[in-house]
């Protein structure tokens, strides 16, 4: 069978007093309707990535909540992953499409890892692109399939869109996280709008003592008295880890003291990983108050809390984004963020909250300087930042969307 990751225990109940209570009381009458119900969640990687936080969160709460819901994840090697990342580049608007090669070995490994998925449930989730084939090749079976898409869609590569868009026809619904998102040719009938959240009781999130944070930090060699801005996020082209050094060199020339983190995380599904970290490290080549560090090197979920945290300003200097989870757990933390206008940080940042939204090199650097200069102004942003996060971005908000949705597609099935 299909791996299955191992999640733990989690309470629904931990999310009183964080959460609106709203939500965390209708949440309890919708998953009420669906005890029992056997729910499975599908993607690629176990760790590395906004997915996989995610589904190390949702699953063991919904399981909580009376249902069973299991994670498992696609198997592959270094040729699938490469061809599914070429496909992941061509949706989000590269105009380089996967080879015909490539597109082969996509489909001879989805064929295999669909002969390993022998239990029957009521209803498969399937995240992102890399295990889109899996009911083409399965069978629908009983089974009601959706698929969650993560990313910004709304530019694909109309030849790798012609070649996946078939895959979708065998799906009962579909997730995105923004509208605009949504190609105009969706062969799926329902499409739902769901945006992502992050779970404030994850390592990640949950309150740090600012003593522990600063004993972090100084512990992997960030000098504390100092000025700092960070970037978490994969190595990856579409975050644009080479835009943020430029901006930090243009700040540089106001605030000569100011450090820069980059902080990103290495996951088996994307082998351009490596790529990216080299292309940086060539770049700052000399300069030690730019500091690069990875999950491969000791840096995780408490480093990275600590980061967001104690830096001055967050940036996420995306080209493509699909939701950009960190942007709203720096939120989370208080802390003002400047971001590109990309995708569905604009929608975590509306009205202002939280920080700048900027297009170029040069406005980053400018709003990394104007919230430098202007502790208070930063802090305004930060705590409106914190209340629009609470209002809209924790996980028990996208539980209540996710578990409308399979009570609407399971109550449709045939008796």
């Amino acid at each position: 069978m299909l791996q299955l990751v191992d999640v733990g225990v989690r309470s629904i109940g931990a999310y009183r007093g964080i959460a609106p209570d709203e939500i965390l009381d209708e949440l309890a009458t919708v998953a009420g309707d669906l005890r029992g119900a056997r729910i499975l969640h599908v993607n690629a990687t176990p760790y590395g990535g906004g997915v996989s936080e995610l589904l190390r969160s949702v699953v063991p709460l919904l399981n909580d909540l009376g249902i069973a819901a299991d994670w498992r994840i696609i198997a592959g090697d270094d040729a699938y992953f490469g061809a599914t990342k070429a496909l992941h580049n061509a949706l989000q608007g590269s105009p380089v499409d996967m080879t015909d090669e490539q597109w082969a070995t996509f489909l001879d490994r989805s064929e295999a890892n669909a002969r390993q998925m022998e239990a029957e449930y009521d209803l498969v989730v399937v995240n992102d692109p890399q295990p889109i084939a899996l009911p083409s090749f399965h069978g629908r079976g009983h089974s009601r399939w959706v698929w969650r898409c993560h990313i910004d869609t709304s530019r694909a590569n109309q030849r790798a869109w012609a070649r996946l868009r078939p895959l979708l026809t065998e799906y009962d619904a579909a997730v995105y996280t923004m509208r605009e998102f949504i190609p105009e040719d969706m062969p799926v009938a329902l499409v739902q709008i769901i945006p992502p959240a992050i779970d404030p009781l994850s390592p990640k999130n949950l309150e740090l003592p600012d003593s522990l944070a600063r004993s972090v930090l100084d512990w992997i060699g960030i000098e504390l008295g100092r000025p700092l801005i960070t970037q978490v996020s994969r190595f990856d082209h579409w975050k644009d880890p080479l835009g943020v050094v430029a901006a930090y060199k243009l700040v540089r020339q106001e605030h000569p003291g100011l450090q820069l983190a980059l902080v990103g995380s290495m996951a088996f599904d994307d082998p351009e990983g490596w790529s990216v970290y080299e292309q940086i490290q060539a770049q700052i080549t000399g300069d030690p108050l730019i500091h690069v560090f990875t999950n491969l090197s000791g840096v995780g979920n408490i480093e990275v809390n600590a980061f967001q945290r104690l830096s001055d300003v967050v940036v996420q200097k995306s080209i493509r984004e699909g939701f950009g989870l960190v942007v709203s757990e720096a939120m989370w933390k208080h802390t003002p963020v400047v971001a590109a206008r990309a995708g569905g940080i604009p929608l975590q940042m509306a009205g202002g909250a939280g920080g700048l939204l900027v297009e170029t090199i040069d406005e980053a650097a400018a709003a990394i300087v104007r919230l430098l200069d202007d502790p208070r102004e930063a802090a305004e942003l930060g705590q409106r930042g914190h209340e629009r996060v609470r209002e809209h971005f924790l996980l028990p908000r996208l539980l209540l969307d996710e578990t409308r949705l399979m009570r609407t597609l399971l109550a449709a099935r045939p008796v």
